[in-house]
């Protein structure tokens, strides 16, 4: 089923979430720090114009329906709150992650953001497994795997931290959470 960016929207009652686009681009890099990528596999980007090249990258795999990058925000107000990612969606086990700016960590936004991803994605695409890799260390992180029912599948060292590789099943397609 070929998804026209354009025409993604996936919503609760306090999320929007649609793929990013260039409007996304200055929201998404003030937010940025060094602080919330320590427990990530990238560090943030040196300038804008090098988080440019990046997110200028993501725009064809979202158009052709390979890789998603997902801009997360308030439903009612538009505030940016983080981004989700579903990656390598071609391939069994598509990868699901999540960042949240750091201002609004502690609201169950990165949970609800995934759950809502997972169930899209479940739904629209048929993926019927995901993949969440997370450092071992990121609790909060760990914790929104486990809660979609996902067990440590194994565990690798990365160039920054031990991580761990969550397996989680396909989502139920609930109503509006």
């Amino acid at each position: 089923m070929a998804l026209h960016p354009d025409e993604i929207r996936i919503e609760s009652r306090r999320l929007s979430i649609q793929p990013f686009s260039a409007d996304d681009a200055d929201a998404t890099f003030s937010c940025i720090t060094s602080s919330l990528t320590r427990l990530m596999a990238w560090e943030p980007p040196p300038d804008r114009a090098s988080f440019d090249l990046v997110w200028q990258a993501w725009l064809p795999a979202i158009a052709e329906g390979m890789d998603f990058v997902f801009a997360v925000r308030r439903r009612e107000s538009g505030e940016f709150l983080g981004l989700a990612g579903l990656h390598h969606v071609k391939r069994p086990g598509a990868e699901l992650g999540i960042w949240i700016r750091e201002d609004r960590h502690r609201e169950g936004f990165g949970r609800e953001a995934v759950s809502l991803v997972a169930t899209w994605a479940s739904r629209e695409l048929g993926i019927d497994r995901f993949t969440y890799p997370v450092a071992e260390e990121n609790h909060a992180s760990r914790r929104i795997a486990e809660s979609l029912g996902g067990v440590v599948a194994e565990r690798h060292q990365t160039p920054k931290y031990m991580s761990v590789i969550y397996q989680i099943p396909r989502q139920p397609n609930l109503d509006n959470p």
